[in-house]
């Protein structure tokens, strides 16, 4: 057969309808009228394109080769942009169906010039788009000119060959004449598109044509994200991420690559937004309150419908798969036609066609699909960003009161931050689900009946009736989460005082008792675990056996009502319907709960919004006072005054002092003047004019506070210093030497670069303190408050403090100074003091005043100010600080497999087994019912059996006898398939939930039985990470992660294995596929967890920079920083956006890819099966089964790889806690049995030290060196030396909490290192430095063993100076202990712990500077009762003050880990040039 463009002379049914035999090049009734020269004259514009682009794009990409990878900042969209390639793609579709048409009408293919237009036309549409793209990125419109004449030309051609099918009447009801018309239709629209471009930017006809810039977003180069500024195909495939993704492979992604935000998406933009949206309202209509919800939809409404419009389409194309299956399924005759002309309906019989039309409309669909998504988390991004900035403006407003009383916790603004926002922004992205679902199941139910009639709409309604169950089961999953997150928060907040009381517990040998109390509420949370998996179970069960119950209940019914059975292609029509159906109504439960949780978030964020805010503070016109209170009650919220009756003045430029006992409302008066408690009556004001300092421009409305509870940023040493303020060298240096910090910077790793704060480097108390105090020296500001700066420093560094910080430099300086102190001796160097007493003013004036007017008070402060002590620093042992967070894993990590079967194997073998082998077994039964149902099916079509063996014996079987054969296996065959869902749903979640009790128990035993310097050395923010977000991801997140990774991996096999074996043709397209897939995902997985792990290191500063804004509201307000604190938010909110948007766009990467991949392979499915048929292979059932699991593949591919990175990302979790496993546990044992040991051991508290060597761990020094020391029965012992001189070192060694290694120590004639830990422990007494308090009540922290009567305890409270402070509480000795003791002051505390020690009748009892932190008033009440109260018993004391140890019957002093004296204080105070004798003297 000669191939000729115009085909061979013969008699054919051409334009003219009527059957001619002619020439086919014959023009004798004019040019115009032979439909070839028509076709051919339709070339011209097509090959003119092609003509003169070709050089030019080629010219172009040579000459300038780094066109190709153009820096971002010229892209520049031309008007109509979007439309433009909208417009082509139709283009390139319609030429599509104009090539299909065109060949399928060509019976004998020899007429070139019914495709061969169409297939240039392809062409030159795809070259069309490609140049535009270059002409658009080069921003050079005036080469544009060439599209403009290409369009036109191709618009004049089409209309004459339109013009002459209506004059030959060849109307629509052809499909030649509707492809043409559109094709019309198309050219004259993007000849529209031409124009306007031309219009607007002048480039042609025009003189000068406007300058045009590209956006500003993008003549920032920081900007990366691009996804708003890239061409149309870019947008919808994510081309632009390619580089990052690809890159990651070679090297991590880093905050560096990922850059800014765009303006449009920063928080600020999206904040203004919202406020601006809410404040219209409250102008509008004054009258009624502003909805959050109005709100939100006016700023974000509009992205929201844009999705919702894509989500309709996307759902409406999904049902093109189902009606193409049925289309191929029936038509698999090829029929093809020997005429010219067809009808549309032809062409869509034509199974080839339908094939190539299903591949489309699965792009199409996926392409929606990933918009919408796409588009809903980009506003939930944004949104997200607004509400933190709201809740962070609110939060800088919040008075202090709100935080003391509990309205508003730490706890509450971070559920706040983490879980609200977030609730928030996950219900944008179920939005669009709420209405298209649905519109999805209403389509559905119409196609079932359309296919199957009456029984389809019973199938369906099983689907319905189960579907309020499946709320019913979603409601119960959200209640149970709910209690188990009680329980979990219950659980974390004992854990966590554990850990922080750890060492006490550990010398107490309470770990056990209060382990179990862990245990116990593990226990709880374990139950409510339980039940959670029971309901998921149930949950993943009833998504997987509906769709088989729906399929059995619609054949059976179908077979019972219509007596006949579907044809095949009805059957895996409808069966593919019911997939389709089964998602929606699974989703609609979760999502209808989400918008449920959503509402109720909303009212947690409302409730933020609406708590008390400060007022401002007033001004006055004062010369000589800065700040006067006239009548002052004050507040913290209840409308008790905890200040009343105060009226004192604060003279300008000079010191002023407030002193008073523990508890007397020296903070709080600070606290008031600044304007953070609540005024009852009274007025406060300030100076706004100074007399001297007029002239000075220094900050004046701002305060410099140094609180009493040290506040430190998570920054460095400099910048917690600095605190925002211009950097100068020389105040610098000036405020690090007044606050004696050079010598204790030099110690850090990195000078004062290195970072401090709750993540950084640990710091002694006294450290932070003093950095507190140099923030407040260094700034610029008129007036300073320190409020107990010299609480945690010792005598020298106080001294220092006091002389060259407060009197030299901010006197010099002229700055006005209130100063809070217990250490009346500093009382002289007052200008000004103010004397309180239970919360109102006792005194007030210099100390002369005082001195005649208040005799006796002076006379107390002067015995006080007599016993002045030398303090000594506390020791802080020194540890080489590991850092064990910086060490980097390797990023390009493979699957961890063997962290997956540590975790598997703690589920226990048994479930391991029934798991792997239930699953195989239900996939293996599901494919069973599909492969039967299309014998069932064909064997009606065909009338004949299908297996071979028995339609060799029988050729022909009654309708009856094949249903009697078929229906019960098909029965049977679905029965099981429901059991094994059920068995399959239970064993994974069950599985989770036995790893997750025995890693949980293992950990927790493991930590708290560590030897003290584990806890040393690890962060207590490590540790309680494995509790807290580590065991939430074992416990809830890995069992679903798991279980949809088993079925989504099984499914995709399970479907490649039927489609091979139905069409064994399609594994040679298989191997290119899987390639492409085998690198899709690699290079995802490797980017994913980079972007997760960018996502989380930058969800933590956030979580952080709220926390401690809330912590530090008092310092910040106070030195009016809150303006840069915001800015600081602002940032951290944008570089978490960012990267959580670079993770979704890398996950949109993904599933596009995965989705073509899909409809490839369903096209490959259907291109296999149609050409099998030639041979005779499949019948027609088979090739319906093939093709609805190819479509099931598309939706399942993503899934494999998505939970593929999921569970890599959640198996850290397991090897982080796996790596806390191998902890060694202290040795509990001892060579003794306790039996040994006798009952009131002991007795007489005789201590024999011999020749002790210990360290904290065999890596380091020794601490204690050969010390040797006798110390008698009942002897009272004190212990002094500078700092590390091993003072606590052996106070811990009589505990054996440290490393003895030579040498021992003997009490009561048994060498402690023999005895089991926890009688040891058990039987000796110790106060520590650091007073801790458990919550619960005042009798389980002084006895949480219940051992002893309410006498005791109260005896013990009587001797601590506390019963009448108890006896006034509600509950006496039952009163509540908040977390940490916070309701108590701090000396209280350590009143507390003395009573703890008293309860325990200990012969030996051990003070470790058990008094650094209590007045001195207390202090003297504590030495008499140390002295009656033990007289009987030996007291060893680890001094801070030495004057407590004058009286003691022994002195030990230390140095370096040596015992440098011993002997009686009489005897070494006659030693002039001894130690002891040194320090005595320093203190008089």
């Amino acid at each position: 057969m000669a191939l000729s463009f115009c085909g061979s002379n013969k008699c054919i049914s051409n334009e003219s309808i009527s059957n001619k035999c002619v020439n086919a090049y014959s023009v004798d009734e004019g040019v115009l009228n032979n439909g070839c020269f028509v076709d051919a004259l339709n070339l011209v514009p097509h090959v003119f394109l092609l003509f003169i682009t070709f050089p030019i794009l080629f010219i172009g990409w040579g000459s300038q080769s780094s066109k190709v990878q153009i820096h971002h900042n010229t892209w520049l969209h031309f008007p109509g942009h979007n439309l433009r390639w909208i417009l082509t793609f139709s283009l390139l579709f319609v030429h599509v169906c104009e090539f299909a048409e065109g060949i399928v009408s060509n019976q004998n293919m020899d007429h070139l010039h019914l495709y061969m237009p169409a297939f240039m036309g392809f062409i030159a549409a795809t070259t069309s788009v490609v140049y535009y793209h270059n002409i658009e990125t080069s921003n050079f419109p005036k080469l544009l000119l060439v599209l403009f004449i290409y369009w036109v030309l191709a618009f004049i051609t089409k209309s004459i060959k339109l013009w002459k099918y209506a004059e030959y009447n060849v109307g629509p009801q052809y499909l030649r004449f509707c492809i043409t018309a559109l094709l019309v239709i198309l050219y004259a629209l993007l000849m529209a598109v031409e124009m306007n471009v031309i219009r607007v930017r002048k480039y042609v006809f025009f003189t000068n044509p406007p300058k045009v810039k590209p956006p500003e977003d993008l003549q920032d180069l920081g900007v990366r994200f691009l996804q708003p500024f890239v061409n149309l195909l870019s947008k919808a495939t994510y081309w632009w991420m390619n580089p990052l993704i690809i890159g990651a492979h070679k090297r991590p992604i880093e905050l560096k690559k990922i850059g800014k935000l765009p303006i449009a998406m920063r928080a600020l933009t999206n904040y203004l937004r919202l406020k601006d949206a809410y404040e219209d309202q409250r102008v509008k209509d004054p009258c009624r309150p502003p909805s959050i919800w109005r709100s939100m939809y006016r700023a974000f409404g509009r992205p929201i419908l844009l999705s919702s419009t894509f989500r309709y389409l996307a759902d409406l194309l999904g049902f093109a798969g189902p009606l193409c299956i049925l289309g191929i399924v029936k038509h698999l005759k090829d029929v093809y036609f020997g005429v010219h002309f067809m009808s549309s309906s032809m062409l869509l019989q034509n199974t080839s066609v339908l094939a190539v039309l299903l591949f489309l409309a699965l792009v199409l669909q996926r392409t929606f699909l990933q918009a919408s998504y796409y588009v809903t988390i980009e506003t939930g991004i944004n949104l997200r960003g607004a509400l933190l900035a709201m809740i962070y403006n609110k939060i800088l407003r919040l008075s202090t009161s709100n935080m003391s009383m509990g309205e508003m916790t730490l706890g509450q603004i971070n559920n706040l931050v983490a879980i609200e926002t977030n609730q928030l922004m996950w219900f944008l992205f179920l939005c669009p689900n709420l209405w298209a679902m649905p519109v999805q199941i209403v389509m559905g139910v119409i196609l079932l009946y359309y296919f199957l009639g009456f029984s389809a709409l019973v199938g369906a309604s099983v689907i319905v009736l189960l579907a309020p169950i499946q709320y019913l089961v979603a409601t119960k999953l959200a209640d149970t989460q709910k209690s188990t997150l009680e329980y979990s928060t219950d659980r974390l907040k004992k854990t966590t005082e554990i850990l922080k009381g750890i060492k006490l517990l550990k010398l107490y040998a309470w770990e056990n008792i209060f382990c179990d109390s862990v245990e116990e509420t593990r226990g709880k949370e374990l139950t409510s675990l339980k039940t959670f998996a029971l309901y998921t179970s149930i949950s993943i069960f009833m998504n997987t056996a509906i769709p088989i119950a729906a399929v059995l209940v619609t054949f059976v019914m179908h077979h019972l009502i219509d007596k006949t059975d579907p044809s095949p292609s009805e059957a895996f029509a409808a069966l593919a319907l019911f997939h389709i159906l089964v998602t929606p109504l699974f989703l609609l439960s979760t999502v209808v709960r989400f918008a449920v949780k959503a509402l109720v978030r909303l009212v947690c964020v409302k409730s933020c919004y609406c708590l008390n805010v400060l007022s401002a503070l007033n001004g006055s016109s004062y010369f000589s006072v800065f700040v006067q209170v006239a009548n002052g009650f004050f507040t913290w919220g209840s409308n008790l005054s905890t200040l009343s009756d105060i009226n004192i003045r604060i003279p300008t430029g000079q010191l002023t002092m407030i002193v008073g006992q523990v508890g007397c409302g020296k903070s709080s008066l600070l606290l008031a003047m600044l304007g953070e408690m609540q005024t009852i009556e009274g007025s406060l004001n300030y100076s706004l004019f100074l007399t001297s300092a007029a002239t000075n421009l220094k900050n004046r409305h701002s305060v410099a506070y140094a609180a009493q509870k040290s506040w430190l940023l998570n920054a460095t040493v400099e910048e917690n210093i600095t605190f925002g303020s211009p950097f100068s060298k020389q105040r610098y240096k000036a405020v690090i030497d007044a606050c004696s910090l050079q010598p204790d910077i030099d110690l850090l790793p990195f000078g004062d670069q290195t970072e401090i704060g709750e993540r950084g480097i640990n710091l002694s108390g006294g450290q932070r303190q003093r950095i507190c105090v140099a923030r407040a020296l260094y700034q610029n500001t008129n007036i300073v408050f320190l409020d107990d700066p010299f609480s945690a420093l010792d005598i020298h560094l106080s001294d220092h403090l006091m002389q060259e910080g407060i009197l030299k430099f901010l006197e010099d300086d002229k700055r006005t100074v209130v100063l809070v102190t217990h250490k009346l001796q500093y009382l002289i160097h007052a200008d000004w003091i103010i004397a309180m007493k239970d919360g109102s003013v006792l005194r007030e004036g210099t100390l002369k005043d005082i001195q005649t007017h208040d005799i006796e008070l002076y006379d107390h402060w002067k015995t006080l100010m007599n016993k002045q002590d030398q303090d000594l620093e506390k020791e802080e042992e020194e540890e080489e600080d590991d850092d064990n967070l910086s060490t980097t894993t390797n990023r390009r990590s493979k699957i961890p497999w063997k962290v997956c079967w540590c975790y598997l194997s703690s589920g226990g073998y048994f479930m391991v087994f029934l798991m792997v082998f239930s699953k195989l077994l239900k996939h293996s039964v599901i494919v069973a019912i599909d492969y039967w149902l299309a014998l069932w099916t064909s064997s009606k079509t065909s009338g004949t059996s299908p297996t071979d063996s028995i339609s060799s014996s029988r050729t022909t079987l009654t309708s009856e006898t094949l249903d009697s054969y078929y229906l019960p296996v098909f029965i049977i065959l679905c029965a099981a398939g429901i059991t094994l869902c059920l068995i399959t749903s239970l064993s994974v979640e069950f599985l989770g939930l036995s790893a997750a009790t025995s890693l949980h128990h293992n950990l927790l035993n493991k930590i708290i039985h560590a030897p003290i310097r584990f806890f040393d050395i690890t962060p207590l923010g490590q540790i309680l990470n494995r509790f807290s977000a580590d065991t939430n991801i074992i416990d809830q997140h890995i069992p679903p992660t798991l279980e949809s990774l088993t079925r989504s991996t099984l499914l995709c096999l399970s479907a490649i294995g039927v489609i091979s074996s139905i069409t064994p043709a399609f594994l040679v397209a298989l191997v290119p596929l899987a390639v492409a897939f085998y690198f899709i995902q690699k290079y995802f997985r490797v980017a994913s967890k980079d972007l997760q792990d960018l996502d989380d290191s930058t969800q933590l500063p956030l979580l952080c920079h709220f926390s401690e804004t809330a912590e530090g509201l008092t310092t910040i307000r106070a030195f009016r920083h809150e303006a840069r604190f915001k800015q600081r938010m602002l940032e951290l909110t944008d570089t978490n956006n960012t990267a959580y948007l670079f993770l979704s766009a890398a996950n949109r990467w993904l599933e596009v890819r995965t989705d073509y991949l899909g409809a490839v392979i369903v096209l490959t499915a259907a291109g296999a099966s149609i050409w099998s048929l030639r041979y005779g292979l499949p019948s027609g059932g088979l090739v319906g089964l093939g093709l609805t699991y190819a479509l099931t593949v598309t939706n399942y591919l993503n899934w494999v790889v998505r939970n593929l990175a999921d569970l890599e990302v959640q198996m850290s979790a397991v090897k982080k806690v796996k790596s806390f496993l191998s902890t060694e546990s202290e040795n509990y044992e001892g060579s003794m049995d306790t039996s040994q040991v006798p009952e009131n051991w002991p007795q007489d508290g005789e201590i024999k030290i011999q020749d002790l060597c210990a360290r904290y761990d065999p890596m380091l020094k020794p601490v204690l060196k050969h010390v040797n020391a006798y110390i008698k029965p009942g002897q009272k012992v004190g212990i002094c030396g500078r700092t590390g001189s091993g003072k606590s070192s052996l106070s811990l060694a009589f505990f054996n909490m440290v490393d003895i290694f030579e040498g021992k120590i003997v009490i009561d004639g048994i060498d402690i290192c023999k005895l089991p830990l926890q009688t040891l422990r058990s039987r000796l007494s110790i106060i520590l430095q650091d007073p801790v308090l458990f919550s619960g009540s005042i009798r389980f922290n002084l006895d949480p063993e219940r051992t002893c009567s309410d006498d005791r305890l109260w005896e013990a409270l009587e001797i601590a100076q506390l019963k009448n402070m108890v006896k006034a509480l509600p509950g006496g000795i039952d009163a509540v202990v908040t977390e940490g003791g916070e309701n108590f002051s701090v000396g209280q505390r350590q009143l507390f712990c003395l009573a703890r020690a008293f309860v325990r009748k200990s012969s030996i009892f051990i003070m470790d500077e058990a008094t650094a932190s209590i007045d001195m008033a207390t202090e003297n009440i504590l030495q008499k009762v140390v002295m009656t109260a033990f007289a009987d018993r030996t007291v060893v004391t680890i001094a801070h003050r030495v004057h407590t140890i004058l009286t003691a019957d022994l002195v030990i002093v230390m140095k370096r880990g040596n015992i440098l004296e011993y002997d009686r204080p009489e005897t070494l105070l006659e030693q002039a040039d001894g130690m002891f004798a040194s320090f005595v003297k320093a203190d008089m």
